[in-house]
């Protein structure tokens, strides 16, 4: 048995996040814990709410409340909604924990005491108005590239060009609207993760199997112009990890908290030791995942990520992990994804365009997201949500072929023979082959979830369904059965075994639809399956099993329709 430590990216909590965000982190992350989970691995899945920042700030004043309370609500909501997709977390956290204030603060203190933090005075923005510094996104005005009047002073959202404040035409406090701005010193804190190149480099060199999209962000990030650069880990905010603490190891940054690309991914180590005080564990719980004087030497540690946070976590983290010279866990491997865009175009929280988590479970149930989802995930480039897509997927996949399949074997065998399997009879040559290929089958998915290839885990999956309905559609117990009736039977009992190896197999995507499928099947034993021969004789005559309720309903034209309107974005 091994032990995997997940984590996902973790997610900002300014507002409820759209289905793209789901799939490009949290859903296969999901996905992977639960496979894991079912070969029989100790697994810790970790994710949390990212709470600093300006955009925090910003949501909480724009929704009228403190931004303490603001974040409380949020991450309420998004925990919330993570069950509600079945997000099987064993720990979702919050960054502005005092776990993570405390390791934040450490992490810190070591690297300046390792000669990676250097103190750099700079100019920055600061608003008469409102009496502050200005963070880079607290700053809006037009772009110089293509004219667009609501820029961010780090970045144009119209034309995507990096910016800095002093390129804004016109600038203004995001805060107040007030162009009373003037640029004033600051001093700040640096991590020097030039200095640090080198180990970097060769530790991304050293990760053979990495997927190409990770690979080449980092190496992107390392060479493409001036390369690598020592990064500001401070900003003049007021809700964050305060830079000055007892045993600071520099003075004057009162009023200053650390930057959240700075303190977000401690919260994966922090949220973990959360996990252990949750639980009624000791620190040696927590540790034994990630330190690797403590145990964690055996740990597998997976990120899964969307491909914007692959600079951070190939470069940034490791940087601060690096620095520190403890003997703290790095990530052996990063799934990234490519952007889901909707229907034509983008998702748009700004303009209502799109499904959100919490729309999207207010019309369907999560197994219907999950498989669309992962079936579609953007692993080797964008993909598109598109509702005629999605609709053809539901029906089609759950309804016409799982769904189907269950549906006509446990009824089947009511009518005929009671709602118990039947005895008699021998399968013949058609079983045999059927076994055959499922052997085959199984073995590639298993294959393919262990190589993180989700849509190709997911098509095989979908076939192995296929399989199933085949067989009984070639079979035809229900002819059989008036000539003879034990041969029929011995039919009926390989289908509703395969409904149970269903169950156990579709569980990491459709994880509801599984647990109706073994509750119907009267299963407590959902092992995962060795040879496929003995799996589908592990229900055995006289069983008793029930007939469930319609798996998946299909989704009307009308419906698709209407749905479509909906989340157009379009305004009546």
């Amino acid at each position: 048995m091994a032990r995997i430590l997940i984590t996902s990216a973790i997610p900002y909590i300014n507002g409820i996040k759209h289905l793209g965000n789901l799939v490009g982190s949290q859903l296969p992350a999901d996905l992977y814990a639960r496979y894991m989970r079912c070969r029989g691995h100790e697994v810790m899945f970790i994710c949390a709410t990212d709470e600093h920042g300006t955009p925090a700030e910003l949501a909480a004043a724009k929704a009228g409340k403190p931004v303490a309370d603001y974040c409380a609500e949020m991450w309420q909501i998004q925990s919330d909604l993570a069950k509600g997709f079945r997000l099987s977390f064993d720990h979702f956290g919050r960054s502005s924990s005092q776990r993570n204030h405390a390791l934040t603060q450490h992490f810190a203190k070591k690297l300046a005491e390792n000669g990676f933090i250097e103190e750099v005075t700079e100019s920055q923005v600061f608003s008469v108005a409102d009496n502050r510094f200005l963070p880079d996104r607290y700053i809006e005005g037009t772009c110089p590239n293509c004219g667009y009047d609501k820029a961010r002073g780090d970045q144009c959202e119209n034309c995507t060009k990096q910016l800095d404040p002093t390129d804004l035409i016109n600038p203004r406090s995001a805060v107040s609207g007030s162009t009373e701005l003037e640029v004033r010193e600051t001093k700040h804190l640096y991590l020097k993760q030039k200095s640090l190149k080198g180990e970097i480099e060769a530790w991304i060199d050293s990760q053979q199997d990495w997927p190409v999209l990770t690979t080449s962000i980092a190496k992107k990030w390392l060479h493409d112009g001036e390369g690598l650069q020592d990064r500001g880990i401070t900003r003049d905010l007021s809700w964050g990890v305060p830079v000055q603490f007892p045993g600071a190891p520099w003075s004057g940054m009162d009023g200053k908290v650390f930057y959240v690309w700075f303190d977000a991914p401690i919260e994966y180590i922090a949220g973990t030791a959360e996990w252990a005080d949750a639980n009624g564990k000791t620190e040696a719980d927590w540790e034994r995942w990630w330190r690797t004087d403590k145990g964690a030497e055996d740990v597998r540690y997976v990120q899964f990520m969307g491909k914007d946070n692959v600079p951070f976590h190939t470069l940034s983290f490791p940087a601060t992990i690096m620095g520190s010279r403890e003997p703290w866990k790095k990530v052996d491997y990063i799934k990234s994804f490519n952007y889901l865009n909707y229907d034509g175009g983008q998702f748009s929280t700004s303009q209502g365009r799109g499904v959100f988590m919490d729309q999207a479970l207010s019309i369907l149930p999560a197994d219907y997201w999950r498989w669309w989802l992962l079936s579609h995930a953007p692993e080797n480039s964008d993909s598109e949500f598109t509702w005629e897509n999605f609709q053809v997927s539901v029906n089609k996949d759950l309804a016409d072929v799982l769904g189907n399949f269950v549906s006509r074997i446990t009824k089947f065998c009511r009518s005929k023979f009671g709602e118990a399997l039947p005895e008699g009879g021998q399968t013949g040559e058609r079983a045999k082959a059927l076994i055959e290929e499922l052997e085959a089958r199984v073995r590639a998915y298993e294959a393919h979830m262990e190589a993180m290839d989700i849509r190709k885990a997911a098509a095989e999956l979908r076939a192995i369904w296929v399989a199933g309905n085949e067989y009984l559609q070639a079979a035809a117990p229900w002819s059989v059965f008036k000539e003879d009736p034990d041969r029929a039977a011995a039919m009926v009992r390989l289908g509703l075994n395969l409904v149970r190896l269903y169950a156990i197999l579709s569980e990491p995507f459709i994880p509801d639809a599984s647990a109706t499928m073994l509750k119907a099947m009267g299963c407590e034993d959902k092992s995962w399956p060795g040879p496929i021969a003995e799996a589908l004789t592990a229900l055995k005559p006289g069983h008793t099993f029930e007939t469930p309720d319609v798996l998946f309903a299909k989704i009307a034209d009308e419906d698709r329709e209407d749905w479509q309107k909906r989340f157009s974005g379009i305004r009546a």
